[in-house]
This record gives C-alpha cells, structure tokens and sequence, in this order.
C-alpha cells in the first residue's frame, strides 16, 4: 500500500515538474506551433507524413524575416520527438546580400533520424549558405526529400521578400 502510495506522489511530481517547466511565453508559442501545424497540413496535406514519419521536428509558427542588403531573421519554436514536446528552440540569422523587403513565415525542419535530431539539440546545428527551404504551395511538399538529414518547408504568413533561403541560420534548444 506504501508503494503504491509513493508511485502515486512520483507522478503527481512529474506531471506537476512538467507543467512549471514551461513559462508563459513557452505557452503562447506552444499554442501557435499547433495553429501552425494545422495551418501547414491545410496547405499542404502531404507533409504529413513528415510529422508521422521523421524522428523528430522544430516548428517556427513565427519567423521575421527582413532586410535591405543586410537583413536578418528571428524566431522562437518548439522542439518536437516522437510527437512530444521536449524543449523550445530560438532562431537567428544575420546575411548580407541581394534582398529587400520583409516577411513572416512559418518554418519546420524535420529531421530524418534519431542522430540528426541529436545533432540541433546539442547546438552543433546550423544550415550551409546555400540551404533553402521548400515554399508550400499546393502539392510542392508532395515530391520533397531530406537533405543531409533535414527536410525545411517555409508557409509565408504576411508580407513580401525576395529571399527564401534558410542558410546561415543558427540555433539554440532548451529542454524543458
């Protein structure tokens, strides 16, 4: 009876661990992460095998995207494995180069194994220069593979840049 008792107390403690673990800010974009999964599987139906199938994902539900010759992005995530939430992620990028404009969009990496997925929590992650992401337009998903163990899909929200690379992009994760 002590046992169960003490079992009862051990996941009463993690649930409740669980729930503190994230702070307000983390549940405001935990709530837009899962509007802007429902918002990608709409406009593009066809990654949902990515979700169901990749060994893990980091959703973006908004990324600023700006510049004028230098520009810069800016986002925060949540970082999903096997279909959990396990941690928030924050996105950075700073180029120089032909662009103008600015623009918010969603963006989703996936990660094809366990060891990719390994790879961005452990901060040795970052996309080469020439890296660009997939812009969903009806069907365009349909065709995608990963690349070097990561498949990106971008979904413009608002605005309009004349840049759709995903190079250069740098990360933090923080586990809950």
């Amino acid at each position: 009876m002590k046992q169960i008792k003490y079992l009862i107390v051990a996941a009463v403690l993690l649930v409740g661990t669980s729930t503190i673990a994230q702070n307000k800010k983390d549940k405001k974009i935990m709530a837009d992460a899962q509007k802007a999964k429902t918002m990608l599987l709409e406009a593009a139906p066809n990654l949902d095998g990515f979700f169901e199938n990749s060994a893990g994902y980091v959703l973006f539900p908004n990324v600023g995207k700006g510049g004028f010759i230098i520009g810069g992005a800016s986002g925060n995530g949540v970082v999903y494995e096997n279909g959990e939430a396990v941690g928030m992620a924050d996105l950075k990028k700073l180029n120089i180069g032909l662009q103008a404009g600015g623009q918010a969009i969603i963006e989703v990496i996936f990660f094809e194994t366990d060891v990719d997925l390994q790879r961005f929590k452990t901060e040795k992650f970052q996309f080469a220069a020439e890296t660009s992401a997939v812009a969903l337009k009806s069907g365009i998903a349909f065709n995608a593979k990963y690349k070097d163990g990561v498949a990106v899909f971008a979904l413009p929200k608002a605005g309009l840049m004349a840049d759709a690379s995903v190079g250069g992009q740098k990360f933090k994760y923080k586990a809950f």
